[in-house]
């Protein structure tokens, strides 16, 4: 499952992140979104979803919310 089929509000767990972008990598790991870590959608939007990871929140769009498996 990824994030755009997350519910609002539940905390999830990070499993894997998808992609054979290195700099999409580098950028979610920057973010704190890595495999283990905890993220909570906050809200879906249409063109992706706004996310809390570490007490921060981010709006990430629907291709990067795609290679977040939770």
């Amino acid at each position: 499952m990824n994030l755009l089929n997350a519910s609002v509000g539940e905390e999830y767990i990070v499993k894997d992140i998808v992609t054979e972008d290195e700099e999409l990598n580098s950028f979610l790991f920057s973010l704190g979104c890595y495999s283990g870590e905890p993220i909570t959608v906050i809200s879906h939007k249409k063109g992706g979803c706004v996310v809390s990871i570490k007490d921060a929140r981010y709006n990430i769009d629907n291709e990067l919310a795609q290679a977040i498996s939770i």
